[in-house]
């Protein structure tokens, strides 16, 4: 019997905007589809806060026996400047500053986006497509939404037909907005002229001659839309429906609420089941700006280099970090904030350490499968992780109370809390012992064989045999580690 069976999970339905009892399409199978990075600059800390979300969703899906199918695309062509439908490609912009080609700016930022996401201890999607590998299947896509009628071509681009697809539909069902409305706060734009109206959107663009990524299609040599990508990839690889779509809370607008647009007009069908977006992350209360230089990158919150923070953080911290807050919450992120996840993360890898060494007795002074469910019944609340790490820490402070000989615990119920402890805290949340960690942990273990020798060396004295008291205190002088007694005592120090 897989996890699933036995338990419930609830989802916040962005579409619904309420939660929704998640039951997936084909039962014990997942397919989940999150919008990846556009690989024209180093990848952001606000789209690893998004990705780190949808990680912690697939392993908690994985972890319940779920087949599950994730794939996050790679947008290498067709995101133009602002999200617009006029301007400069941005990755095409990137090579045109450094004088180098489109593919190596992809190359570049691609190896970054998953050099950091593999230090932070991601799992890899099932399947991570480019755009560019699927322009035969974007081309097939705008085909079938222009003979279907809802889309029309000028000048050899070819443009979604907003107005005509509402006349049947109802665009702007995810984002709450209503066509009127936004017929009455948009102003035509310089450059928009092939449209029918500003709120059509491009399918696809006829280059210009000075545009270096360029594909042969019907109608031109040009590139898909930016919102084209992630209709075609997600229905080529989970179906013309699926459970789950993610990304971030600002690519609501426009950009998945064209995608539900294309799909229902091309397939005549809403492509998701479940839409769920993760909030922004802000900078020491305000939103991350590099006009204002109020930014961070991954790389300069892992090493230090930076004007925000008093030092380096491990990523397990990171991790720990965004999973105190619900994914759905704005993450404010801050130096108070990070150093207290610091000692919240090491607390708590503390505690992962006492479960090899804490001892068994005839009774349990813990519900142990109480908690258990708790921890299960916080994932299964919207993927609730601050409850569950609050849930995790009463069995941390359970541990000490055992090893203060305050508290006692079954064998059967210590089986119990491991195999919980490990399966939410390196399996779901992701996270791993940092060197700091490993270096206390080490430290613990020398100061309990130290100790040991100082009773030893204790009863030799008492014993009357000098020659192994003293062999005691010089070996380990000869280790670099002086002891000092004293009327309280003995101590020790390393030299």
């Amino acid at each position: 019997m897989h996890l699933y069976q036995s338990n419930e999970i609830k989802i916040y339905n962005s579409l619904t905007g309420q939660k929704e009892i998640f039951k997936p399409i084909n039962a014990g199978h997942v397919g989940m589809y999150v919008c990846g990075p556009t690989v024209y600059s180093n990848v952001h800390l606000g789209n690893v806060r998004t990705f780190m979300s949808f990680d912690m969703v697939f392993r908690y899906l994985k972890h319940l026996g779920y087949k599950v199918r994730y794939v996050r695309n790679i947008t290498d062509a067709g995101h133009l400047e602002n999200d617009a439908d006029v301007g400069e490609d941005k990755i095409t912009k990137k090579a045109r500053l450094e004088q180098i080609e489109p593919m190596e700016v992809v190359q570049r930022y691609t190896v970054d986006f998953h050099n950091i996401l593999n230090t932070l201890n991601f799992l890899p999607p099932s399947i991570e497509p480019t755009a560019t590998g699927h322009i035969i299947e974007q081309i097939e896509l705008i085909r079938t939404i222009v003979e279907n009628g809802f889309a029309y071509v000028v000048n050899g681009s070819v443009y979604f037909d907003v107005h005509k697809f509402n006349e049947s539909h109802a665009y702007g069902k995810l984002s709450k907005r209503k066509l009127e409305d936004l017929i009455h706060n948009t102003r035509a734009l310089d450059g928009q002229s092939d449209k029918k109206n500003p709120q059509d959107f491009a399918l696809w663009k006829k280059a210009e001659p000075q545009h270096i990524m360029r594909w042969p299609s019907p109608w031109s040599d040009g590139f898909p839309g930016w919102h084209l990508e992630c209709t075609a990839m997600s229905t080529k690889y989970l179906g013309e429906q699926f459970d789950i779509h993610g990304g971030g809370m600002d690519l609501k607008f426009p950009h998945h609420e064209c995608e539900i647009a294309q799909n229902e007009a091309a397939k005549g069908k809403s492509p998701v089941n479940y839409w769920m977006h993760a909030n922004m992350l802000e900078l020491n209360g305000q939103r991350m700006s590099k006009t204002t230089g109020n930014t961070v990158n991954p790389h300069e919150l892992l090493s230090g280099e930076n004007a925000f923070f008093s030092k380096a953080f491990a990523p397990g911290v990171i991790r720990f970090f965004s999973a105190q807050s619900s994914y759905r919450s704005i993450l404010d992120l801050t130096d108070a904030g990070l150093l207290a996840s610091e000692k919240g993360f090491n607390k708590l890898m503390e505690g992962m350490r006492l479960l090899q060494s804490v001892g068994t007795a005839n009774t349990s002074s813990f519900d142990v499968s109480s908690w258990q469910q708790r921890c299960y019944d916080a994932m299964n609340d919207d993927f609730n992780t601050p409850i569950l790490i609050a849930t995790l820490f009463e069995a941390v402070k359970y541990l000490n109370q055992i090893k203060e000989g305050s508290a006692s615990i079954t064998a059967k119920d210590l089986q119990v809390l491991k195999t919980t402890m490990h399966a939410f805290v390196y399996d779901v949340l992701g996270l791993e012992a940092t060197s700091e960690a490993s270096t206390n942990a080490n430290n613990d273990k020398l100061a309990s064989a130290v100790n040991i020798l100082i009773e030893l060396r204790q009863d030799a004295r008492i014993n009357k045999d000098f020659a192994l008291s003293d062999k005691i205190r010089d070996e380990l002088a000869e280790a670099g580690i002086q002891l000092k007694d004293s009327k309280d005592g003995t101590t020790f120090s390393l030299s």
